[in-house]
Order: C-alpha cells, then structure tokens, then sequence
C-alpha cells in the first residue's frame, strides 16, 4: 500500500458504518491521493458529501477496481466475501468490518490498542472485530494484562443501529406511530422495538447460543490469543439508537483490588473511566453517541467470588465508531505509518455535527 497519500475506497459507502468511516477520515485529515465512494445499484446517481467536494457513487457490481491502494469494506459478509479476494488482485489494501473473515487463522483480527502489532507487518487483508467484542475488550484490557483473566461473562445491551440504517428508521418510525395512536408494527426485526426488548435476531445454534454470542467468545479468544479463555455472553437488543451497552463479570488469574483496577482502567487508551465525574451514576447510552472513548463505569467487587479475584464493570460505547469505522480508520492509521498512533486517540471529538451530548 503507498504509505505517503493512499488512494482510498470505502465499499457500502451510503450505510451507517460507511457513511461514518467518511466523516472521520474527513475529520482526521488522513492523507489520500483520491477517494471513491460505491454502494449497491440502489445508490446509483446519488452523491456524498466530503470535504466540501461531492463524490458520485459507484455501483459496486460494475466498478473497476484497479488503482485502489486501500479499501475499507463496510458490507456485508457475502459482499466482503466476493470483494475482497477481488481487491487483494487488484493490488489493494482491505480492511473489513463484516464477520466474513474473523476466523480465518491467517488473517488478523484487530483493535489497534490491544493488538495492533499484528500490523506491523503490513498484511493485506484485515478484519475489523464485532462490535461487541471490541466495546468489551477495550474496557477490560489493562486488567487482563495487569491480573489474568480466567473467565468473563458479558450481557450486551444492544442498539438497533448494529443492524443498519433500516433498523434505526424503525425505531423511530414505531415512535412516531405510538404518538399518532397508530399500531406499532415490527418489519425489519421480530418484534417490536418500541418499549421493548428482545434476545439477539441473529440465528441460533443447537445449543441454544446464538451467532452474536458465539462471536464474542471467539474472536475474544483471538484477539487475546488465549484460545482457551472460558468466555460467555448474553446478547439483547434493546430500544437505543447507536450505543451498545455492556455488564461485565471479571474471574482473575491474580488478585486485584477496586481500586488498582479503576487505576488501570483510568490509563487505558481509548477509555474513560466515566464514574470519577460529580454526580454520575455510571455512563449511559446517551453519553457515548458521537464519541470515540468507550465508557467505563461501576467498577466493583463481585461479592460472590474470593476476595480479590472478581469484578463487576458496566461499559458504553458507540458501535458505530468504536465498534466499526473508528477502529477501520486506527487500523489504517497505522498500517500507513501515520502519527495518529492508537495512543494519540483518546478523548477525541469527531465528524460533522457531533456534539457532546446534553445531560438536561
């Protein structure tokens, strides 16, 4: 890939991952030769909006891929599938946030803050960890390195931006419908969303788990390269826009107290110990839209293990940032050597019309 300005693709340009994978390289000002924006037929005529200049969008069925040095693919798993080893030819560089290649044992799964000298060593082909799985890792990190972990439990509070723009669009559709007295009506997920809450739509297996689950345990597995961490998670969607939340059971190799373990997570990159301000009961979803930090609060003692050797956290972040573009963009950052290193990222603001949100 050139280092210097890269020529720069981002694949399913027009979605919510797409859309935010643009407003921040726009906002970080990463340097690129030339930028093309593709989409399926269904985008075709349209335009996007960056840097003052309009980009047409390109249909991904007929464009021609020669002359991309780095690709981000914000698609889904059987578009990244056929894309990608058809980039790879073409001489780019892919980085993808779909599922399509997390497992596979040669090619890196990576969160910059917690893995990212796996890019040392320039690969051309990247994956982008599940959102849930990078919101979790990134508040436990500095604990796991400083006490061991032995087993962690995760309950997942999920917004319904992880599955897309249209699923956003019904939430507040079935919100204006209640206001109108109108029928809430569910269309793109099982039930409604709307004073609700249900488990995880992805399939289930024959135990029972289902795939957003599984993902978790295994590509925290991976990342951590412990393949034998004993990991377990309850994953739910719940009637937010864009921040997942997640409740946290820490088992420790080692002992570790309270307070060592706020300390640690105080330094971590990319976090915010959320509960040390005035007042605060710990972070909510509302707090972390539009923020590159994940929020970590209530961390305390599980009571029901020995002394020392379990926590309790509950954590907040942005799936879309953090948990998809963001850590596309990290990851470019540094395979292209930039001075924008993971630990220059803390506690940015970023992207058109992103304020920090109100707490009236």
């Amino acid at each position: 890939m050139r280092k210097d300005s890269p020529r720069i693709a981002v694949f399913g340009a027009t979605g919510l991952v797409g859309r935010e994978i643009l407003a921040i390289l726009e906002s970080r000002r990463l340097p690129l030769a030339g930028l093309r924006v593709l989409a399926s037929s269904r985008s075709q005529g349209t335009s996007l909006e960056f840097s003052g200049r309009s980009l047409p969008v390109e249909d991904v069925a007929s464009a021609d891929l020669r002359g991309i040095d780095l690709a981000f693919l914000a698609t889904s798993s059987s578009m990244s599938l056929d894309l990608a080893p058809r980039l790879l030819e073409a001489g780019a560089t892919v980085i993808d946030s779909s599922s399509a290649f997390r497992h596979e044992p040669d090619v890196p799964l990576v969160i910059p803050e917690i893995n990212g000298e796996l890019l040392d060593e320039s690969p051309r082909l990247v994956s982008s960890p599940n959102c849930s799985t990078s919101i979790a890792l990134m508040a436990v990190d500095y604990i796991r390195r400083a006490a061991g972990i032995r087993r962690m439990t995760v309950c997942t509070y999920q917004a319904v931006s992880g599955a897309g723009a249209a699923a956003v669009a019904e939430l507040e559709q079935q919100a204006r419908d209640f206001s109108a007295g109108r029928p809430i009506e569910p269309r793109h997920f099982p039930s409604p969303c709307l004073f609700n809450l249900f488990p995880h739509e992805s399939p289930i297996d024959p135990d029972g788990e289902n795939q957003e689950e599984a993902k978790i345990r295994a590509e925290s597995r991976k990342i951590w390269s412990d393949p034998m961490l004993a990991v377990a998670a309850t994953c739910v969607r719940v009637p937010t826009r864009r921040a997942h939340a997640e409740a946290i059971n820490l088992t420790l190799e080692r002992s570790l107290s309270v307070a060592e373990a706020r300390s640690l997570v105080a330094t971590a990159p990319g976090v915010r110990l959320f509960d040390l301000e005035s007042g605060s009961r710990g972070p909510e979803p509302r707090d972390a839209e539009g923020r590159d930090e994940v929020l970590v609060g209530r961390v305390r003692a599980d009571l029901s293990q020995p002394p020392g050797r379990g926590l309790w956290l509950f954590v907040v972040a942005d799936q879309i940032r953090k948990g998809a573009a963001l850590n596309a963009v990290q990851i470019a950052e540094r395979l292209a050597g930039s001075d924008a290193t993971p630990r220059g990222l803390v506690g940015r603001w970023s992207g058109p019309a992103m304020v920090k949100p109100s707490r009236s």
